[in-house]
C-alpha cells in the first residue's frame, strides 16, 4: 500500500531573496518557508518499520494493560481487608500469568499470585512473597505496612483507550516500536524513504583507488556525504564524477532530476570560469538561494528541478560537510515529513583566543571538548581553519559556532558547542 502526498509541487520563488549572501538564520528560514513533504506513505510490518517516519497518528484501541495484574510474585488481597485482620488472611486461589478466568475473593482471604497474573476483582493490592509468612495458624502473614495498590498495575496504567502513541512526523524509535507492538499494531503507515542523488564534479577529482598524478585529487566528498546521510530514511544513488563540462552535467543534472527527490553535488558552484553548476540550474529549473554568510561554505546553491531539490555544496571537504550538517539534514526532515529538532548544542567555555573575526558572517569551527587544568570542561578548535583539511574533521567531535556579531573570542569566552551526532535525524 502506497500513498502520494495531495501536493508535490515546492514554492517556485525562483531567488527572491536580493542579498548578496543570506545569513545562517536566512538561510534556514529559506528551506522551511520553500520545502514541504514530496515523499508518499508505505504500508509495512512493525519488524521493518525500526527508524521510519510514521505517516499517520496512532491512538490506541483499549487499554494497555488490558486488566489490573501484579507486578510481582506475592499474595494480593483486598486492603481493607488486610487492615482489618492485621495482615492475617486464609489463602483462597492461586492465579498464574495467563490464566483468563475471574477470581473473586471473599472476605479475609487471598490469592497466591505471579508476575503478570490478572488481579482478583475485588483485590488491589499485592505483597511480596519473600516478605509474607504461613503461620502457625495456617492463614498467610503479611507484614503491616503496605499502601493500598502495592505491586499491582492498573488497568490502562500506561495507556488508555484513545490515548496518543506516535504522532504523524515521528522517528520509530525502539521504545516507540514496542508501544506499538503493545497496542497489537502489527503493520505501520510509514514515509517511503528519500530517493538521493550524490554527484561530484571537477576535471581534478579521481576515484579512490586510481592512480595518482600531479594535479589530480580523490574525490572524499561522496564517500563522505554517502556515509554522513546513510540512514532508514534514505536511499542513495552514486552519480560518479563529471567533468567540468556544463553540457555534459546539464544532461547528468537532468535525468538524475527525473527519478530522485533530492540531488547533492559538490563542487562547481562557485564564480569560477569552470564553476557550472549555476548555469546548469538556470537552463533546468530555478534557484533560491546562492552564496550563504558563514564560513566555510559560503559557495552553497540551493534550487529545484521539477519536484527535484538540488543543493550544490561546496567543493572544499569541510565546507561541504558543514553545511550538510546545518542545512541538508533538516532539508531533508521537511522533505520527508518528519519531526526533527533543531540541532542542541550547549554553551562551554572556549579554550583558545581568535583575536580578530569578521563581523557579517557566522562560523562554524571544527573542534572538542577537553578539560582543563582544574577539571573544568572547555571547547578546543583545530588551529588551522583551511576548508581543505580533512584531518580538522576527522579529529573534531563537532562544531563549535561563533555568532555574526562576535568580532574576537578570548580564552575563558562561553562558546556554543554542537556535537555531530546532533545534527543526525531521529
Amino acid at each position: 500500500m502506497s500513498q502520494t502526498p495531495t501536493t508535490r509541487q515546492l514554492l517556485d520563488d525562483c531567488f527572491l531573496h536580493d542579498k548578496d549572501r543570506m545569513k545562517h538564520a536566512e538561510v534556514l528560514e529559506t528551506i522551511a518557508r520553500v520545502v514541504s513533504l514530496i515523499v508518499g506513505d508505505e504500508m509495512v510490518g512493525l519488524e521493518e518499520a525500526a527508524g521510519r517516519i510514521c505517516a499517520a497518528d496512532i491512538t490506541a484501541p483499549r487499554n494497555v494493560p488490558l486488566a489490573s495484574n501484579s507486578a510481582v510474585d506475592g499474595y494480593a488481597f483486598d486492603h481493607g481487608e488486610y487492615v482489618k485482620t492485621q495482615g492475617r488472611l486464609e489463602l483462597a486461589a492461586l492465579i498464574a500469568a495467563g490464566d483468563t478466568h475471574s477470581v473473586m475473593l471473599k472476605a479475609a482471604q487471598c490469592a497466591r499470585i505471579f508476575t503478570g497474573a490478572i488481579m482478583p476483582q475485588n483485590a488491589q493490592t499485592v505483597a511480596m512473597q519473600e516478605d509474607c509468612t504461613i503461620g502457625d495458624d495456617g492463614l498467610i502473614h503479611i507484614p503491616a505496612g503496605l499502601k493500598l495498590g502495592a505491586n499491582s498495575r492498573v488497568a490502562g496504567e500506561d495507556l488508555k483507550s484513545g490515548d496518543m502513541v506516535v504522532r504523524e512526523g515521528d522517528f520509530l524509535t525502539p521504545a516507540r516500536i514496542a508501544a506499538l507492538a503493545s497496542i497489537g499494531c502489527a503493520q505501520v503507515l510509514v514515509r517511503q524513504k528519500l530517493r538521493i542523488g550524490i554527484l561530484s564534479t571537477g576535471n581534478e577529482i579521481i576515484e579512490p583507488g586510481a592512480p595518482l598524478s600531479v594535479g589530480k585529487i580523490y574525490d572524499a566528498n561522496r564517500p563522505m556525504l554517502k556515509a554522513l546521510l546513510a540512514s532508514e530514511h534514505v536511499e542513495i544513488t552514486d552519480l560518479g564524477i563529471a567533468a567540468d563540462d556544463e553540457a555534459f552535467i546539464t544532461d547528468v543534472i537532468r535525468t538524475a532530476a527525473s527519478d530522485h527527490d533530492l540531488i547533492l553535488t559538490s563542487g562547481g558552484a562557485s564564480r569560477g570560469d569552470e564553476d557550472h553548476m549555476l548555469n546548469v540550474l538556470a537552463k533546468l529549473g530555478s534557484r533560491h538561494l546562492w552564496q550563504i554568510a558563514i564560513k566555510p561554505g559560503r559557495p552553497m546553491m540551493f534550487g529545484q528541478i521539477g519536484n527535484a531539490v538540488i543543493i550544490g555544496l561546496p567543493g572544499n571537504p569541510v565546507a561541504s560537510m558543514v553545511c550538510t550538517n546545518l542545512y541538508v539534514f533538516p532539508l531533508i526532515a521537511k522533505l520527508i515529513g518528519a519531526n526533527a529538532k533543531p540541532p542542541m548544542g550547549f554553551y562551554v567555555p572556549s579554550g583558545f583566543d581568535i583575536a580578530r573575526k569578521k563581523t557579517d558572517r557566522r562560523e562554524f569551527l571544527r573542534g572538542w571538548l577537553n578539560m582543563d587544568e582544574n577539571g573544568k570542561t572547555i571547547a578546543m578548535k583545530f588551529p588551522r581553519d583551511g576548508s581543505g583539511l580533512i584531518t580538522g574533521l576527522r579529529l573534531a567531535e563537532g562544531l563549535i559556532e561563533i555568532p555574526e556579531d562576535v568580532d574576537l573570542v578570548r580564552s575563558g569566552d562561553p562558546v556554543r558547542f554542537i556535537p555531530f551526532s546532533s545534527f543526525k535525524l531521529g
